[in-house]
């Protein structure tokens, strides 16, 4: 797996593993299927119901899942051959692409059938996304984990920007799903061939038994290292209350007096912002105070948030959007290397499922608590509240955990034994 020897300009040092450069194709082929999978369900669902609850059980039944197994998909990764189950994750998707196909050829009116193969669906994302993330150190030498990220981070939000414009385009010219879900099988089939081309390089790993001792071994490593747990926990609070995101379409139709079009500007902004700031930070990482660049930005995330909920302008709108995008990929890009470098390989995937629950967590619940918030004292207070509190947890988290501020460069962490 060594790199080749006409070597590249650094900021692209990570596309010199032929097995990192596989293993993204497939990661964004996948997470386009995915993207434009969901927006096709939304419609379909909401076509046939015509209420908006039925849109949050949507999300709901693909969430569950991973709140349910992330113990045993941890595991499952830590003690089976990664790329082997990244494979059956990428086939188990397209099956179930499969069926919501058949949903839609045969006109199902039940919404009952689509929400039975979203359960399953989200039995196999509660599975790829630690896998897929403890597989990435197998791919390159540890030294380019943060180029590796970065560049991972932006075509991941290039994936995620495309897919539900593509998605719902392809929905509207067919004028159905089908063809989204064809394409989407398609798609996971192309993911399938790039990882078989996928070769990996680690330490062999002991095969644990099954029981809750090691099962429950990543929640106690986190807990252990304190390093881990304050960036992962800093993530879950300030998402959670810094979720203005929820409430764009309220902005765009009541305060900024904008119509589909400024939404659209408004949703794209925060991945524009993401994606621009990945793309420097492959080129120029940061060397020093690594753990206050990323606590001074989350605290960024929370003042831009803030912004944008006091902003009446559209343009002031989309710029604090596109920063506080910008600042909380500081945070995403960091986090994932502070766990990738600490964490042993025989421990990266329980570590790497208990924080994507922590991700969707904030992400999932940040929206309902936005929506709740909103609710009880209006969108405005409900935002600026948010951003308000996402300033009070970092500045918290700075004093609570000084071993998270103290971190100079990320690679200087060592790998403790689990």
């Amino acid at each position: 797996m060594a790199a080749p020897q006409n070597s590249r300009a650094a900021g692209l040092i990570a596309f010199q593993y032929p097995s990192f450069v596989y293993f993204q194709t497939a990661r964004f082929f996948i997470v386009l299927a995915t993207e434009m999978q969901s927006v096709a369900v939304g419609w379909q669902v909401y076509e046939i119901t015509k209420r908006p609850l039925d849109l949050g059980l949507v999300g709901l039944a693909q969430f569950l899942p991973g709140i349910l197994l992330f113990l045993v998909s941890g595991h499952v990764a830590d003690r089976c051959d990664r790329r082997k189950l990244i494979i059956i994750c990428y086939v188990g998707f397209a099956l179930c692409c499969g069926l919501l196909l058949l949903t839609s050829l045969r006109n199902v009116r039940s919404v009952y059938y689509i929400f039975a193969v979203l359960v399953p669906l989200g039995v196999v994302r509660s599975f790829t996304g630690p896998v897929s993330r403890a597989l990435v150190p197998q791919l390159l030498p540890e030294e380019h984990f943060t180029n590796a990220v970065a560049w991972a981070s932006t075509i991941f939000q290039g994936a995620a920007i495309l897919g539900p414009a593509l998605g719902g385009l392809i929905y509207a010219f067919f004028r159905g799903p089908s063809a989204v879900y064809i394409l989407a099988v398609l798609m996971a089939g192309v993911a399938v061939i790039c990882t078989l081309k996928i070769k990996t390089q680690s330490k062999s790993r002991s095969r644990e038994p099954i029981n809750l001792t090691t099962v429950s071994a990543g929640l106690r490593y986190i807990w252990r290292e304190k390093v881990v747990l304050g960036s992962i926990s800093l993530d879950l609070f300030a998402v959670f209350l810094g979720g203005a995101v929820a409430l764009l379409p309220v902005y765009a139709r009541e305060i900024l007096l904008t119509g589909p079009w400024g939404l659209g500007l408004l949703r794209a902004a925060p991945g524009v912002g993401a994606a621009a700031m990945a793309i420097f930070l492959a080129h120029r990482p940061f060397r020093r105070k690594v753990g206050l660049i990323m606590l001074w930005c989350v605290g960024g995330f929370g003042f831009f948030t803030i912004l944008f909920g006091l902003s009446r302008s559209l343009v002031l709108s989309l710029i604090a959007l596109f920063f506080v995008g910008a600042t909380d990929m500081v945070s995403v890009i960091v986090r994932a290397v502070l766990i990738q470098v600490a964490t042993p390989d025989e421990m990266r995937g329980r570590v790497n499922a208990v924080d994507m629950v922590f991700i969707g967590a904030s992400n999932e619940f940040g929206e309902f608590e936005s929506g709740l918030t909103a609710q009880w004292l209006g969108t405005l207070p409900a935002v600026v509240l948010g951003g308000i509190g996402t300033i009070i947890v970092t500045a918290i988290w700075a004093w609570w955990f000084p071993e998270l501020r103290k971190v100079e460069q990320i690679h200087s962490l060592p790998s403790r034994p689990a």
